[in-house]
């Protein structure tokens, strides 16, 4: 491993020499990329420099093992390097997997309800609000792009994009069925009633990740049918998209303004496109197996929300993680840590056997 590793700052020197050379200084996309990708690299730089002193302050403990002068001094040293290396090891595995390019992007979340009618539609609004609250701690910058209420309360569906530094990279994994077990309100004897929702994260796509040609698309407005002043009902500021080749409809009505709603309905169309591709493209290559971490596949039980037990099951993990009060306020951090690090694990054993 730390041969490969050491690959790796191999092509960081390459980077910085490459940041020097006068040729790239006018290709301002070049030096970005460059630049991107020695910033990327600086932390293991440090880590391997951490290692390699670990490594002589083991070598140094043996060389004076006899000299009782330096012996302790030198041995004392060495047993905090022995504890340390392997710490290093573990934090620099990460950089061995290969880095997904749509981590850094933005996501739109789509959230649906599933089996179960009003409970259902209860439970896929407690997501979207679980969601949001866990954007807001990691001070993303969200934006209701959709939603449509059900009568009863909770949503039908709805979609809401969130916008900040690493936000796919840490949501992907939340791509797939939710089912949430607990007691109704409503329910008079007191039995458990089983519900899903399914949840859908798309990197957000710019245009230069799809082209959408304006003779493929079918754009019709309509008035908005929720919240949003007096001129709801009033002004055709929703749009609906349909993208004919496809069949893919998105809508946006939470605007007021026509043409924000087309911007956002342009982005998620997209961003579902882009999303299709890339599932079709994984297929083709083989990379999505039954039972990988974050498929993205919207068919899969990904997890199960248990309320009278005060537990979540991650079904891809066989994790269980308690205190479903805080989950649901958007303390996500230990669960998608879990996954991200069992997502490593099968990408670097995967990679070993190549």
């Amino acid at each position: 491993m730390i041969e490969k590793l050491r690959t790796l700052a191999t092509e960081y020197d390459d980077l910085q020499k490459a940041l020097q050379n006068p040729d790239n200084f006018s290709n301002p996309k070049e030096l970005a990329r460059i630049g991107k990708r020695s910033a990327e690299l600086e932390p293991l730089i440090a880590m391997l420099a951490e290692y390699d002193a670990a490594e002589r302050a083991v070598s140094y403990a043996a060389e004076v093992k006899g000299d009782a002068d330096m012996s302790a001094l030198a041995e004392e040293e060495a047993a905090a390097a022995r504890k340390k290396i392997p710490e290093l090891l573990e934090s620099m595995r990460s950089f061995l997997v290969p880095k997904d390019p749509d981590d850094d992007k933005n996501v739109i979340v789509e959230v649906r309800a599933g089996a179960g009618g009003d409970e259902a539609a209860l439970f896929a609004g407690e997501l979207v609000r679980m969601y949001l609250r866990y954007a807001e701690d990691q001070h993303w910058k969200t934006e209701v792009m959709d939603m449509s209420n059900a009568d009863a309360g909770g949503i039908k569906d709805a979609s809401v994009r969130i916008e900040g530094s690493g936000v796919y990279g840490k949501l992907k994994y939340e791509s797939g069925v939710h089912r949430v077990q607990r007691i109704p309100e409503t329910e008079a004897k007191g039995r458990v009633h089983t519900s899903t929702a399914t949840v859908a994260i798309l990197p957000e796509a710019e245009e230069v990740d799809i082209e959408i040609r304006s003779e493929d698309l079918r754009i019709d407005t309509f008035r908005s049918g929720g919240a949003g002043g007096q001129n709801v009902n009033k002004v055709e500021s929703a749009i609906r998209l349909t993208h004919i080749p496809t069949g893919v409809v998105v809508a946006c009505q939470t605007e007021r303004s026509q043409l924000r709603n087309r911007m956002l309905a342009m982005s998620l169309l997209r961003s579902r496109l882009y999303a299709a591709e890339q599932e079709r493209l994984a297929k083709e290559r083989g990379d999505l197996r039954s039972g990988q971490i974050g498929t993205g596949d919207r068919s899969e039980k990904i997890r199960t929300y248990n309320f009278p037990q005060d537990r979540l099951t991650d079904h891809r993990i066989g994790q269980n993680f308690s205190n479903l009060p805080a989950i649901m306020e958007g303390d996500l951090d230990d669960i998608i840590e879990a996954l991200k690090k069992a997502d490593q694990d099968q990408k670097l054993a995967k990679a070993s056997t190549k």
